[in-house]
């Protein structure tokens, strides 16, 4: 009994020291909406994948045409032509999927490339978020953005422009 009453004080105690700890949100995805160096790095990253598709594209192409010629000639071939012709289809169509796993695949080209580009951008973000928390002494800090199971917030508690403020950029 002793037992059910300790942990009923302990479980009253946290919510009520909870219930008084000043919580807020941002909603990261509007902050970078309004940074012109996060649409900058967007675009470059744009850019950049668009060449990669053409170019792997074009490889898948290349390949394609090969593998017609080798069709339509097969019949005229010998077993070692045919082998050969057929290594060569295969050769070219891994070094086509190598070269597109290096350019999009986990940790390929351009994923460092984004990291490169935009995790300087959140580190800001982040960094004045801390430091608004800190200052304002907010318990905690959600990101609507990235939390889908907020369902509602109090537009009150936004300090998304805040955020953007302590960055430097007006609304």
């Amino acid at each position: 009994m002793k037992r059910i009453l300790l942990t009923l004080a302990l479980i009253a105690g946290i919510t009520f020291s909870a219930s008084a700890q000043k919580m807020a949100y941002v909603n990261t995805e509007y902050i970078l909406k309004k940074i012109p160096a996060y649409k900058t790095a967007q675009d470059q990253l744009d850019k950049l994948s668009q060449q990669y598709e053409k170019e792997i594209e074009s490889r898948y192409q290349k390949l394609e045409e090969l593998y017609k010629s080798y069709q339509a000639e097969k019949v005229l071939l010998t077993d070692d032509m045919k082998q050969r012709s057929e290594n060569e289809i295969i050769t070219k169509e891994k070094e086509a999927k190598d070269l597109q796993r290096q350019y999009f695949g986990q940790g390929g080209t351009l994923e460092k490339k984004k990291e490169e580009l935009i995790k300087p951008i959140q580190e800001k973000i982040a960094s004045a978020i801390n430091e608004i928390a800190t200052q304002d002494g907010y318990a905690m800090i959600f990101d609507s953005a990235s939390n889908p199971s907020i369902l509602f917030v109090a537009p009150r508690y936004d300090l998304s422009d805040k955020v953007l403020e302590k960055l430097g950029y007006r609304n």
